[in-house]
């Protein structure tokens, strides 16, 4: 049901793409790049409950796991978005045990959890038999995004049934005093990076991260990182877009030709 289990059996990592725009088009075309999984983020980007149905609906036409990052750590948006047949969750701001064990009950069902039946739409995508099968395939990242995470790693990780955690750079960045920002250099932010994966080994969990170019995620996998994404639809647009502007602008010939008008 869940192809990234298979690709992480492998030793490959999963390349993730995000979504910020609530477009379904836009998801429909992400879909057929191939990416491995395709997450809507509903913390920072654009997309809410509502916008995400199309969105998953067009993901449907593609082999992309659908994922989800939440606003928050709750368990109504939780449920909710995994009825829809999203097969990962990512929740923000995970900083203690005690908020790990909630995220982790509320994506799971009993005896692991005490998420609520009623999957509606991921029944009707997953198959009669989804509610013998999600627990096994349903995903929950815990981000590490600020120092408290970083000091109560340990426990958070120990917690079962937790698939593995995300890094936050930006705002675990900000924590430390530092400008927020992606492909992170400076320390202690850099050496909590390299932390982080180890830790993550030693308790068997997936280590996750968000980056901001090919060439830092592509160092995260070499450090072993599992599941990396780099930027986002709106980033990846407004980047190219601005260089293509910037080149055009910057082109003597178009500055100083004369009209022929």
């Amino acid at each position: 049901m869940n192809n990234l289990l298979n690709i992480w059996k492998s030793n490959k990592p999963v390349i993730n793409s995000w979504l910020s725009i609530p477009n379904s088009f836009t998801a429909e075309a992400f879909g057929k790049m191939g990416w491995d999984s395709i997450t809507i983020d509903m913390q920072h980007g654009q997309n809410d409950y509502q916008t995400s149905i199309a969105m998953l609906q067009a993901i449907s036409g593609s082999k992309s796991v659908p994922m989800v990052r939440v606003p928050w750590n709750e368990p109504g948006i939780i449920m909710r978005m995994l009825d829809l047949g999203v097969m990962g969750v990512i929740a923000p701001m995970i900083n203690s045990k005690e908020d790990c064990e909630k995220f982790v009950s509320y994506c799971y069902y009993p005896k692991i959890g005490q998420r609520s039946f009623g999957p509606m739409r991921a029944q009707l995508i997953h198959g009669q038999d989804y509610y013998n099968q999600a627990n096994k395939n349903i995903l929950s990242f815990a981000m590490i995004e600020t120092k408290e995470a970083v000091e109560n790693l340990d426990k958070i990780l120990s917690v079962p049934n937790l698939t593995g955690i995300y890094i936050g750079p930006a705002d675990m960045s900000s924590s430390y005093g530092l400008p927020p920002k992606f492909d992170v250099r400076e320390d202690p932010v850099f050496s909590n990076i390299k932390l982080i994966v180890k830790k993550a080994k030693e308790h068997n969990k997936i280590a996750g991260i968000h980056n901001g170019s090919t060439e830092y995620a592509k160092e995260m996998i070499d450090i072993g990182y599992k599941l990396v994404t780099i930027l986002s639809d709106f980033r990846v647009m407004s980047l190219n877009a601005q260089k293509i502007v910037d080149e055009m602008k910057d082109n003597s010939s178009i500055k100083g030709s004369a009209s022929t008008y």
